[in-house]
């Protein structure tokens, strides 16, 4: 329902600051831009989905080998006591938990390519357990709002483009882009723990989110004794390494267990790509309005006024700069990366502007693009209140990116 008064909305106010423009203004070109901008969305959305047909018939094929292999099994029986009172509907040692876990490790890891279709294997799983077939689940939300909520451990694409860009310590961001994505991921699992009545004091729970958050500042602690080269090299280099290790063990485990792995690698390779394809229509139908929307100048206008407003209020208004990254992440990724670049390069890469544009980037994942790719994947036709508190934890990652970048840089 939220997601349709929006997509809604997006024509709407397109369409009216449109005729603004070119009744009042004159300008007689915002409406071939606006429709120049729909086709050329569908088509990026297509494109998208064509992309992700190759990375998904690869994951799909190495999830179907780590499942037969036992791998699967072995995380979900890991996180048990942890997801049995996040996800109370997945039945115990569910592969389902296994996926969640892989999904969200791959996220931590910045491994975009992975963390997709790994997601996708794990929205299919819950699919399976879903008593409603087009009404998102419970379960299916907790996964969706913490997929959103974007937790990043080594921001790399980040500290590659500050490097570019001139930064004369491009790692600079390392810590308050991860203390603004953990805060964004804590307000979406509290958002949805109270809607869906989750105790998040239980011993279980306190228990792996103490032992990560000491994961997490053991991590802060070794980055901030070393180089921001050596933090370059060590993150890419651990990253891939892990993800190779986690493909050698599946491979492994499944030969030990007497598994054909080329006939399970093509018996998920297939599901794969059926899937990649199924999202076109979800992918297509959320990219066009928003490429719209930015067209008409919309969302100029919104970032203009939101300026006037805080300068009128005597409030230190240097964020404002930044804020078209803040606006577009939950709408595009490309087209927040885009913004951050562009900020980057308009006030310098080590400005207050630059900084903060970056934090944005890493304080949460595209909110509208998950929304489409992972759950028009199996069909879900009403998301409850997914979409909702998606926006909270990219509401309090805005609100964290701003409180960390006044901290740390002034």
């Amino acid at each position: 329902m939220i997601l349709n008064a929006i997509w809604i909305g997006f024509f709407l106010i397109a369409f009216i600051i449109g005729l603004v423009r070119l009744f009042f203004f004159g300008d007689t070109q915002v409406f071939p831009a606006m429709m120049a901008a729909a086709f050329e969305m569908a088509k990026t959305g297509f494109e998208i989905s064509l992309g992700l047909a190759g990375v998904m018939t690869l994951w799909m094929g190495l999830m179907r080998v780590g499942e037969k292999g036992g791998v699967v099994d072995l995380l979900a029986k890991a996180v048990n006591p942890l997801f049995c009172r996040l996800f109370p509907e997945i039945p115990k040692n569910h592969p389902a938990a296994g996926s969640i876990m892989m999904n969200i490790a791959a996220n931590m890891l910045g491994l975009d390519n992975a963390a997709t279709p790994l997601g996708l294997k794990a929205m299919t799983q819950l699919q399976e357990i879903n008593p409603e077939k087009d009404t998102a689940s419970n379960a299916m939300i907790m996964f969706l709002v913490l997929n959103a909520s974007g937790l990043t451990l080594i921001p790399v694409s980040i500290m590659v483009f500050r490097a570019q860009l001139g930064a004369a310590d491009p790692a600079d961001i390392f810590l308050p882009i991860l203390l603004t994505t953990f805060c964004s991921t804590l307000a979406g699992l509290a958002s949805v723990a109270v809607l869906q009545k989750i105790n998040l004091f239980s011993k279980a729970v306190l228990a792996y989110l103490g032992t990560f958050t000491l994961l997490v500042s053991g991590i802060i602690f070794y980055f901030s004794l070393i180089s921001r080269e050596a933090i370059n090299t060590l993150s890419t280099v651990s990253a891939n390494l892990i993800l190779f290790g986690v493909i050698m063990a599946f491979i492994l485990l499944a030969l030990f267990k007497k598994v054909n792995v080329y006939e399970a690698f093509i018996e998920g390779a297939k599901e794969g790509f059926s899937l990649a394809i199924r999202i076109i229509p979800y992918l297509v139908a959320i990219l066009v309005p928003i490429g719209i929307f930015r067209a008409s100048g919309a969302m100029d206008f919104v970032i203009q006024g939101t300026g006037h407003i805080i300068a009128s209020v005597g409030v230190d208004s240097r964020f404002v700069d930044a804020l078209p990254t803040a606006f577009m992440k939950p709408l595009s990724g490309a087209g927040a990366r885009g913004m951050m670049v562009d900020a980057m390069k308009q006030f310098g890469a080590d400005s207050f502007a630059g900084r903060l544009s970056c934090i944005f980037q890493g304080a949460a994942d595209t909110t509208f693009y998950i929304i489409a790719v992972y759950f028009g994947s199996v069909g879900i036709q009403k998301t409850r209140y997914a979409l909702a508190c998606a926006l909270i934890a990219d509401l309090a990652g805005a609100v964290a990116a701003v409180f960390m970048a006044y901290l740390f840089f002034g």
